[in-house]
This record gives C-alpha cells, structure tokens and sequence, in this order.
C-alpha cells in the first residue's frame, strides 16, 4: 500500500512535549516508524506514522491529547543522489505541492523510506505509479 495515516499533533514546543506522545504511545505498544517535529513560532506539528493507528488512537484519546489524521505517500527510494530530485520533478510537472516531508534510511541503507503529504494524493499516485511507493 503506497498511502498510511499520519497523526498530526500541534503543540507548544516545550520540554517534554515529545516525551509524553512517545511514552503514551510506547505505554500503549505502538512503535514510532517515523516522526517530524519542526517547530513554528514557538508551537510544532509533530507528524507520526505509526505501527498501530487504531491503538495510537485510543491511547492518545484516552490522555486527551488532541490530533488530526492526514494521508501520506510512503517511497521507499534508492538511497543515492537525485533519487529525491526525480520524485520532486514528476511531482512539479503534475502542479502537485509538497505541503510536508521527511525520511530516513531503510535498515540496510540501500533505501530511503520518504514520507510525504501532497495537495493531491489521488493525481500524485497515478503520477509517480512507476516509482517506488511501498508499505512502510
């Protein structure tokens, strides 16, 4: 599957603040696959995907921290130079934006894992059809 569901959590940017969404989620058996955490003006977005949504769900609604979910496109690029570059072009010729992304290395290095949030899923996936997107 090329889409997941990223749970997106705007909070102040203070210590601690990703202390307790991993904890909450760690407490509850959901592991962390991927996160972003740029922070705005003295708030952030903190963006995960998750091993388990449903659980992440419940544990977060259970100690009432508040979140939205959104789809990404998961790539599981070649870790090489312009690899990246590529994805971008096509995405840039279809008028598509990147509204947020991020990535990192697969386990044996030989892939990147890449994350991103687009203005037009449906159009992106017909787009980059030949390209990598994989289960993350």
């Amino acid at each position: 599957m090329p889409t997941t569901q990223q749970l997106v959590i705007n909070a102040e940017s203070k210590p601690g603040a990703l202390a307790q969404v991993a904890s909450v989620l760690g407490a509850a058996g959901v592991n962390i696959k991927a996160f972003s955490a740029p922070e705005v003006s003295g708030r952030g977005k903190l963006r995960l995907v998750v091993s388990d949504l449903e659980k992440a769900r419940a544990a977060l609604k259970a100690e009432k921290l508040r979140f939205r979910e959104e789809t990404v496109l998961v790539l599981s690029l070649e870790n090489k130079p312009g690899a990246l570059g590529l994805v971008a072009k096509h995405l840039k010729e279809a008028r598509i934006n990147v509204i947020c992304g991020y990535c990192t290395p697969s386990r044996e290095g030989r892939r990147a894992i890449v994350v991103l949030t687009v203005s037009n899923t449906p159009k992106a996936l017909e787009v980059l059809r030949g390209e990598s997107l994989d289960e993350f």
